[in-house]
């Protein structure tokens, strides 16, 4: 089921070989209730508990396409939901801090991703944010529809660096590529129509 997986997300545009090896070496059944397993390995998103969903494994190999990773690069994510992008981009060989809101989510996201052996910092609090502490990141990725884009992310993200993220209020949002050229200064191109939840300021549960 996962080689098929693998086989579509090709032909839908995924191309970066090492994020299709990725996908093959992450159990994404593990992110999901026993009930959903079955279906795991289909191009489809799926409840994970507090109104969040694990994205379709299109959408998280299209975004970290986007964010053109590269081996040691220091990545923020906002959204650390089920865990499985967090996965993705460890098995990349990154080194990932990741954000999630929802406690429930934090806890279970980090056992499952401590019992697949992987290390990203996980911590739990609001996405809007960051984590400046741990500033500047060569890349973030945002995994949640956000209103706008959050001026406290681009602060944190290195002159050069890229942040892949959604914006809209509705139901739909624009895939966006953010590049930081200056301090003052960003490019932005678009990249199509996604749904994610929203990424909600001030919601810590």
């Amino acid at each position: 089921m996962r080689k098929k997986l693998i086989i579509e997300l090709r032909e839908k545009g995924i191309h970066d070989e090492k994020i299709l090896s990725a996908f093959d070496a992450v159990p994404r059944h593990y992110f999901l209730d026993n009930v959903f397993a079955e279906q795991a390995y289909s191009n489809i998103a799926f409840q994970i508990g507090s109104g969040q969903t694990i994205s379709h494994p299109y959408t998280v190999a299209f975004q970290t396409q986007l964010l053109e990773v590269k081996k040691g690069d220091k990545i923020l994510e906002i959204g650390t939901g089920s865990g499985f992008q967090t996965s993705i981009l460890c098995e990349l060989g990154v080194k990932v801090y990741s954000i999630e809101r929802h406690k429930e989510l934090h806890l279970k996201a980090k056992r499952v991703i401590q019992h697949l052996k992987y290390n990203p910092r996980l911590s739990f609090g609001d996405g809007f944010k960051g984590l400046p502490a741990f500033a500047p990141f060569d890349k973030v990725i945002i995994t949640c529809g956000a209103p706008h884009i959050p001026q406290a992310l681009v602060d944190q993200l290195k002159i050069g660096g890229i942040m892949i993220i959604p914006i809209g209020e509705g139901e739909e949002q624009q895939m966006k590529r953010i590049v930081k050229i200056s301090d003052t200064e960003i490019e932005k191109e678009d990249y199509g129509v996604f749904k994610f939840v929203p990424m909600l300021e001030n919601k810590v549960k």
